[in-house]
């Protein structure tokens, strides 16, 4: 008897690589993505040594170290003296993973080697400009309607993994609420082609506390491999996307984060609204949500993407040993039950508290959380243990320990 496939909603990297590592365990998968073409635009980077690991099970490690930027150290920086605070160096990991180190790789080249690899396998199969617009769920079995070329078609899977984003036709369709709230401000991203570690020795990773304007600044690859820095910046509610990235708006921004003489050479401008959510369930009967359609949050430390790609693994896992009949269907149960605390322990509360720690106005607390820095960063064993929590080690240990 032929396996029924694994369908998949959702193209991007948390979609691929779920499809991929079930490919790679002999399950049959389809994708449907509803986009043409992979999205480009400047997106998540940081992938952290606990989801390098992962990638490394998948076979795509190696790919992703010469297509991004290896950033082994971070820093918090006081920027209104533009002086640093405290570095980490996740080279103290070097015992506890084979991956001491995180990489900056943009997530559409990510999805675009995944997807790359998984077309090799005859039974997986990639689907462009194809959203999925109904889910009808069985006890054994899941239907979906894509639409395709303008018509719409009926497709049947053992199961589907909704990984089609923080607006999910699939979360929304099974009328999953999507517990959390929207920042007051948005969060404004500028790509600059200026090089802040030479001039400024500024880590491809560095956390910019301000009461007024904090602000992120790291380094990707680029398409082209010559390196460019993203900064981000809180913006004010109520402002008009006119007002935020207009040139001169833009430049001054800029000059007033690191002065320099002549313009900014700025090739990318966004700007985009920041949620902190979590869909009540993760799991509905045969349907699964991973990634944003599962949970959003802001971008400070870099933990989305890695949040979703734990997700595909675990996942992947699970439905792979229950379809080869190696593990009960019952198993299933364990990823909401083990994946939903995890991104409100180790993603939610930790890009809350990364925002609060930069944006904090009162000048005794920010003078406490200089010293709790500095105090951590010169012991070796707190040091350690902030690194193993930041990098998500500290989560994928406590979910193996407890499987």
């Amino acid at each position: 008897m032929t396996m029924a496939p694994v369908l998949v909603a959702g193209g991007g990297p948390v979609g691929v690589i779920t499809a991929l590592a079930l490919a790679q365990r002999d399950i049959p998968v389809r994708v449907f993505e509803a986009a043409d073409v992979v999205n480009d635009a400047p997106r998540a980077s940081t992938l952290h040594p606990a989801t390098l690991e992962m990638l490394a099970s998948v076979g795509l490690l190696d790919e992703v170290i010469a297509r991004g930027l290896v950033a082994r150290t971070f820093q918090f920086w006081d920027r209104p003296t533009r002086s640093v605070v405290a570095e980490f160096d996740h080279d103290i990991l070097k015992n506890d993973t084979t991956c001491p180190f995180v990489v900056q790789c943009e997530q559409h080249k990510i999805a675009n080697m995944a997807i790359e690899r998984l077309r090799a396998f005859k039974h997986a199969e990639f689907n462009f400009g194809t959203p999925v617009t109904a889910i009808t769920p069985a006890d054994d079995h899941v239907e979906i309607t894509v639409t395709a070329n303008g018509k719409a078609q009926k497709i049947s899977g053992s199961y589907l993994v909704g990984a089609d984003g923080g607006r999910s036709t699939v979360r929304k369709a099974l009328d999953i609420p999507f517990e959390g709230y929207t920042w007051p401000e948005r969060f404004l991203v500028l790509t600059t082609l200026f090089d802040f570690a030479s001039e400024h020795g500024v880590a491809y990773r560095a956390y910019f506390s301000d009461p007024d304007e904090w602000t992120n600044l790291f380094k990707v690859a680029g398409d082209d491999g010559n390196g460019r820095w993203r900064a981000v910046f809180p913006t004010l509610p109520g402002q008009t996307d006119e007002e935020v990235l207009n040139e001169a708006a833009t430049e001054a921004r800029l000059q007033k984060f690191f002065p320099k003489k002549g313009t900014y050479e700025i090739v990318h401008r966004n700007i985009y609204k920041v949620h902190q959510r979590v869909a009540a369930r993760f799991r509905h009967g045969r349907v699964f949500l991973a990634g944003d359609s599962a949970h959003v949050n802001n971008p400070i430390g870099g933990l989305g993407l890695n949040g979703g790609i734990h997700d595909a693994m675990h996942l992947s896992g699970s439905l792979s040993s229950v379809l080869h009949g190696e593990r009960p269907a019952s198993d299933l149960d364990t990823y909401d039950a083990v994946r939903r605390p995890m991104n409100i322990e180790y993603v939610q509360q930790q890009t809350i508290a990364n925002k609060k720690r930069l944006e904090e106005k009162d000048p005794a607390s920010r003078q406490a959380n200089f010293d709790q820095l500095r105090r951590t960063a010169a012991d070796p064993v707190a040091h350690r243990a902030f690194l193993m929590r930041t990098s998500l080690l500290e989560s994928v240990r406590k979910q193996k320990a407890a499987a």
